[in-house]
């Protein structure tokens, strides 16, 4: 089994480097800037300025080398870099790679591959939201309890979000989106002999959304 870790540069160490060589373990991590490096994409950050002025669109232009530092690594190591250019100015990163660029050339290493943690993160900031940061109690137990209950609403709106929003606007909003509008809502309950009659108002804003999702989940 090939096994892949992808951290931020906190985790870019030469000794977790080296282990990670020395195990056949590949690894992506971001690599902090500084001035040799950015001194190293001087000609890519000056072509994406010059297409953005161009275009006044935000410019990626991608490129790799082989780096060294000083003293803190204990060999040279493949760097991939993205000189971009913004409407607010440039926003060089680095990354740091065990993986040959024949097996995957820069810009899908970092914008797909690296990136992709980001996007692995903000399902677990989207627990946040679920109060899954609510561990404050005494006992282990009691804290395991609280995740448990917060990964269980996960799971039920991630199905909600699939099941019901497939084809709508909110097919990819997060949860604390989706408690706003289509969860977190007034209405008058009576309870009769026969029904349980729910009563919302005429003036809610997304009626004509909530009735398809309705419809998507009852089908």
């Amino acid at each position: 089994m090939q096994i892949l870790l992808r951290a931020d540069s906190g985790f870019c160490r030469d000794d977790l480097m080296s282990w990670c060589e020395a195990n056949q373990v590949q690894y992506v991590f971001g690599l902090a800037r500084n001035q040799r490096l950015r001194k190293s994409i001087d000609a890519e950050m000056a072509q994406a300025r010059a297409l953005h002025e161009q275009t006044q669109q935000a410019v990626r232009v991608f490129t790799e080398f082989v780096y060294e530092t000083h003293d803190s690594w204990s060999r040279a190591r493949r760097v991939v870099a993205k000189a971009e250019h913004l409407s607010k100015g440039e926003n060089p990163r680095f990354v740091v790679t065990s993986l040959d660029a024949a097996y995957l050339p820069a810009q899908p290493l970092y914008e797909q591959l690296y990136c992709g943690r980001g996007e692995m993160e903000n399902r677990i900031k989207e627990q946040f939201s679920l109060f899954s940061d609510r561990t404050s109690t005494a006992y282990l137990r009691s804290n395991q309890l609280r995740l448990y209950l917060s990964s269980i609403a996960y799971l039920l709106l991630e199905a909600f979000r699939r099941l019901g929003l497939n084809g709508t606007a909110m097919a990819t909003a997060q949860c604390q989106t989706i408690r706003l509008k289509l969860l977190k809502m007034g209405a008058l309950v009576r309870v009769t002999v026969r029904k349980v009659w729910v009563s919302f108002s005429s003036g809610y804003p997304d009626q004509v959304l909530f009735a398809r999702v309705f419809q998507q989940l009852h089908c």
